[in-house]
């Protein structure tokens, strides 16, 4: 059977905030991630991950605090903790800190983040001392479960949104990139906060289809849903209402250029019809010339021939 009662250890961890320091020498924007040693909090092994390198979406320091050799946990593990991130200079002075947030990890959301600050901001003002940074986690483990009875239908509580496994990674993204988009969220009830948040990952899912794919009525549908998510629901949408408009100028670029491209197939179609004509009129022509070529007059023609 798919789905065993699998057995229940629960704790609430050590309840003892822990620190740990990440000294990363040689600091350099264009590595992707930079992994710390593992460390130890709430009998719980950890990692820090910094993200340094700018992409084209991206141009922050993004620090996680993360799970390792986490492909190796069964689903139904997990544990939740609160952490903080700050940056110190080397006489450990704090230059600046996250706000503390509250996580849970587990198989399917191994790591969770903060954009500390920009990356012009960390080589401009100071935060590097000798191509050193110095990143210092401070954590909590609250609880710690090793195994669960697995239903198929779990789900994790992300800030203040009960999520299915299958979309933590997702919700988990859309707060990393936007960590203001609920914020003056609306409901209360956590059915209906549910309900919202699936909304607004199936509008993301719409709108990752090309421009030119979308009818009328289908954006006419994701403006209805966008303005419903703002204006009731209360998230902060501006990027989405962004990609919306570009999508719309795109598919009107795309219906122009369709208009133009049937209109030089038209314009070709014409072209090989006249061509087809004078081929035939072409060939016409030569049979007549080739024909005149082999005719004979006969005898009495030449006696007849008058000038």
């Amino acid at each position: 059977m798919g789905n065993q009662m699998q057995k229940n250890i629960s704790d609430k961890g050590d309840q003892l905030r822990t620190s740990y320091t990440f000294e990363i020498n040689n600091f350099s924007v264009d590595k992707y991630s930079i992994h710390s040693q593992i460390f130890l909090s709430g009998g719980c092994e950890w990692c820090v991950i910094a993200h340094p390198k700018e992409t084209k979406f991206d141009d922050h320091l993004n620090v996680f605090l993360g799970v390792p050799n986490y492909k190796s946990l069964r689903t139904g593990w997990r544990r939740k903790a609160n952490f903080r991130f700050s940056l110190l200079n080397q006489t450990g002075n704090v230059l600046c800190a996250t706000a503390e947030s509250s996580n849970v990890f587990c198989a399917q959301f191994p790591s969770c983040g903060h954009q500390i600050l920009p990356l012009n901001t960390l080589k401009e003002e100071g935060f590097l001392e000798n191509c050193k940074l110095i990143v210092k986690v401070e954590v909590k483990v609250v609880e710690i479960v090793h195994e669960a009875k697995l239903t198929g239908k779990e789900k994790l509580l992300l800030n203040g949104f009960e999520v299915p496994y299958s979309q933590v990674a997702r919700v988990h993204l859309i707060f990393m990139k936007h960590p203001n988009i609920a914020i003056d969220f609306k409901p209360k009830d956590k059915v209906v906060k549910a309900a919202y948040m699936n909304l607004l990952l199936n509008l993301i899912e719409t709108l990752r289809k090309p421009p030119q794919s979308f009818s009328e009525s289908e954006l006419g549908n994701a403006k209805s849903q966008l303005n419903e998510l703002t204006e009731l629901a209360g998230f902060k949408l501006d990027w989405l209402k962004s990609k919306l408009e570009e999508i719309c100028v795109e598919r009107k670029n795309a219906d122009a250029d369709g208009s133009r491209v049937e209109e030089v197939e038209a314009r070709i179609k014409n072209l090989e019809l006249t061509l087809s004509d004078l081929k035939v009129e072409l060939e016409k022509e030569k049979a007549k010339s080739a024909a005149a070529a082999t005719t004979l007059l006969s005898f009495t023609e030449i006696l007849i021939c008058q000038k």
